[in-house]
């Protein structure tokens, strides 16, 4: 294993120090370091953070992997800064059984390049009927420790009590996708002034906060722990503040996406747009970001969901809904908060790494402490480019726009899957 020595960094933004990584993990920190034997990375104007952690991707595989793979999709994590993900259920088979969220460790083991930590279903096939093998996949190869339904919500709440106390045991997480299916039907975006000068059924902000605002009372009465999947409405924020002012064991998530855009971009009727929950309103932006800051919504999670040409490039209506994130997040992050180095680790880093049980990740670099690191540029600037991607879709939504900050470095486990913007592998 190679050694390396990091000069002139700044580490979450503190004063520039040299990293001494050797064996897997960082060895030293200090001014003046020498190591005649290690590489030297000159990260002079760099800034060190413990590397990005996301909460929610879907990397497709098995069953999609003409849209994404693990291997694929770890590249592009790798690029964005991220040495774990968690990997969305709605494959294809389910992972709803330990054979698939086995299979889906194991492919993530192979590519080498992130962390790949399965998510299971919650329910068989994700069809809200009956619960899926929580146990069995708790005690698998996989350890999976977060399951979701995500693309659907455990709509029924009897079915949703029962999922809570059994993952209670094991200090599993429920992460709910927040949806009202009886408010939402035939939605093709928000509903509000815009869907109803476009003329399109619109996705009430309610159908999002009545789920969430069941499910902390569920949550408060068994005890136990859950996640709100992509946050996306003012309204929610408020229900949240509220369970966690009452101490509920709730953690929730935005999206960068949701963070920035607004569904004034359905005028274009570009099927890029369309997401699930949809883009909101500049007010719920705002409140939102607002969230983020104060620590009511704890993370920010990438929804990563790569499509293939077909299902995006088509009508609006028949297009499938989703967005890359995972080489963009960084910046989207950088660009709404500005350059809060302790705060975006903490919510792309420290936060998401304790939710999903990640030892070893969300770590700053530290003398003894495992070299899951990525080094940034915060004064570059990038173009971003579809077809420059790693991801095998081309579905961003910041296609050709200027974006701050640029990934220079990413180590897992001390060996670089990143150097100088390039995937080593």
């Amino acid at each position: 294993m190679t050694a390396y020595l990091i000069r002139n960094v700044s580490v979450v933004g503190g004063a520039p120090t040299d990293l001494l990584i050797r064996d897997g993990v960082v060895a030293e920190t200090g001014a003046g370091l020498a190591a005649p034997d290690a590489t030297v990375l000159d990260a002079t104007g760099l800034v060190a953070l413990p590397g990005l952690v996301d909460l929610h991707t879907h990397l497709r595989e098995p069953g999609r992997e003409d849209a994404e793979t693990v291997e694929s999709g770890s590249r592009a994590a790798a690029l964005g800064g991220y040495t774990a993900v968690c990997a969305m259920a709605n494959t294809s088979p389910v992972a709803d059984t330990a054979g698939v969220v086995e299979q889906v460790w194991r492919l993530g083991r192979e590519a080498g390049l992130v962390d790949v930590q399965p998510i299971g279903a919650v329910t068989v096939g994700l069809a809200g009927e009956r619960l899926a093998e929580l146990g069995a996949m708790a005690d698998s190869a996989a350890r999976v420790r977060i399951f979701s339904d995500d693309g659907h919500c455990v709509a029924d709440p009897k079915l949703m009590r029962r999922a809570l106390e059994y993952v209670k045991a094991f200090d599993g997480v429920i992460a709910q996708h927040a949806e009202e299916p009886r408010l939402t039907e035939g939605a093709q975006m928000h509903e509000g002034e815009v869907s109803t000068r476009l003329g399109l059924t619109g996705w009430p902000a309610v159908a999002e906060e009545a789920i969430i605002a069941r499910d902390v009372l569920l949550a408060e009465h068994v005890g136990s722990r859950l996640h709100i999947c992509h946050v996306s409405t003012a309204g929610s924020v408020e229900v949240l503040r509220h369970a966690k002012a009452r101490g509920v064991k709730v953690t929730a998530e935005v999206t960068p996406h949701h963070l920035l855009l607004t569904d004034e971009k359905a005028t274009t009727y570009d099927p890029v747009y369309k997401v699930n929950p949809p883009l909101r309103t500049a007010a719920d932006v705002a409140a939102l970001r607002a969230a983020l800051a104060e620590g009511v919504i704890d993370i920010v999670a990438t929804d990563h969901a790569p499509h293939a040409v077909e299902d995006k490039e088509c009508e609006w209506a028949y297009a499938r809904p989703g967005m890359l994130g995972l080489e963009t997040a960084l910046s989207i992050a950088l660009d709404v908060l500005g350059p809060q180095w302790d705060l975006i680790a903490e919510r792309m880093s420290r936060a998401p790494a304790r939710i999903a049980g990640l030892d070893g990740h969300g770590l700053d670099p530290a003398p003894g402490v495992p070299a899951n690191l990525t080094l940034v540029d915060p004064a570059a600037h990038r173009v971003v480019e579809p077809a420059e991607l790693a991801s095998r879709s081309r579905n961003t939504p910041y296609a050709r726009m200027t974006l701050p900050g640029r990934i220079v470095a990413t180590f897992l486990r001390g060996e670089p899957t990143v150097l100088d913007g390039k995937a080593v592998r």
